[in-house]
C-alpha cells in the first residue's frame, strides 16, 4: 500500500493506494502546531480503521509520498517518516525530486509543490495542453503546455477566504453557509451573498480559463483543444456553473503523488 499525503494551507488530504487504485481517503484540518508524535498518532488512528492494514503503525504501508505547502508541517512529517516508518521508502516533494515535468518559471523553486504535482497528474491522465483549476484556500489555475511542461499559472483568493473577508469587512454582513441560492437574484442578504460567491467565482473561472486557453493554444491553435480539469475540495460547488470545465478529478494531487513516488523509488 502507498500512503499519499497532500498538506494544504487549510486541509490535509490523505489517500491510500493499492496499485493504481485509491482504496481509502481522509481529509483533516492542517495544524502547523502539531508535532511529529501527534501526527503519528493521528495517522495510526485513521489507518487503524482500514481492514487491509495491520494493527501496528506502519503495517501494510510499503511507501509514502508527501507534498506540503506548509513548511513547518513538512518538517514534522519528515520526522514522522524517519521515526515511525524508518524502513518504508518515502518521497517528499521538494527541489531535486524527479517529476518528469519541466518547469518554465523564472524561479522554479517558488512554485508550490501541489501545483507541480497536479501538472504531473494532468499530463499523465489527459496530456497537454491542459489547465488545472484547484479550488483550495486559494483558487489556482495552472497551465500545462502541449509538450507536458508546466508553463505558469494564476493565483486568486479562494472561495472560503472571500466569504470570510466579506463577513468581516461588511458592516451589515456576516459569515454564511457555502450553498447554492434559489436564484441569481437573492431575495435576502444571505442569498445575495451566496449568489455573489457562486456565480462570481464561476464567472472568474470561465474568464481566466478562456484567456489562458487562448494563450496556450497560440497563434493558429484552437483553445478548445485545451483540457480543463477541476480539483480541490470546493470544486463541486462551481462545477455546475462554470462552462469551461471538461473533467473533474477530486484525487488529482494524490494521483500525482503516486506517479512521482513511482518515478523516484526503484521497483526492483
Amino acid at each position: 500500500m502507498l500512503l499519499t499525503i497532500d498538506v494544504g494551507n487549510t486541509h490535509t488530504v490523505l489517500g491510500l493506494f493499492d496499485g493504481e487504485d485509491i482504496v481509502e481517503h481522509w481529509r483533516i484540518s492542517t495544524d502547523a502546531r502539531r508535532t511529529a508524535d501527534e501526527l503519528a498518532v493521528l495517522l495510526h488512528g485513521l489507518m487503524g480503521m482500514h481492514p487491509l492494514l495491520g494493527d501496528e503503525l506502519g503495517d501494510g504501508i510499503d511507501g509514502i509520498a508527501i507534498c506540503s505547502t506548509v513548511p513547518s508541517v513538512l518538517h514534522e512529517l519528515r520526522e514522522v517518516t524517519r521515526r515511525y516508518y524508518g524502513d518504508v521508502p518515502a518521497v517528499l516533494v521538494e527541489p531535486g525530486i524527479k517529476t518528469g515535468v519541466p518547469i518554465l518559471m523564472d524561479n522554479p523553486k517558488e512554485v508550490g509543490a501541489d501545483r507541480i504535482i497536479n501538472a504531473v497528474a494532468a499530463v499523465e491522465l489527459y496530456g497537454g495542453p491542459a489547465i488545472v483549476v484547484d479550488f483550495g484556500t486559494a483558487t489556482t489555475f495552472d497551465a500545462v503546455s502541449a509538450r507536458g511542461e508546466y508553463a505558469g499559472g494564476v493565483i486568486a483568493p479562494g472561495i472560503e477566504i472571500s466569504v470570510e473577508a466579506l463577513g468581516v469587512r461588511g458592516a451589515q454582513l456576516r459569515k454564511i453557509e457555502l450553498a447554492r441560492p434559489r436564484s441569481v437574484i437573492g431575495k435576502n442578504t444571505v442569498e445575495a451573498m451566496q449568489a455573489g460567491i457562486l456565480y462570481g467565482f464561476a464567472g472568474q473561472v470561465d474568464g481566466v480559463v478562456n484567456r489562458m486557453a487562448r494563450e496556450l493554444a497560440g497563434a493558429g491553435g484552437d483553445p478548445d483543444d485545451v483540457t480543463v480539469i477541476a480539483t480541490g475540495g470546493l470544486a463541486p460547488m462551481v462545477l455546475g456553473e462554470a462552462s469551461v470545465i471538461d473533467e473533474h478529478e477530486p484525487w488529482l494531487t494524490l494521483i500525482g503523488l503516486r506517479l512521482v513516488y513511482e518515478r523516484n523509488v526503484s521497483r526492483t
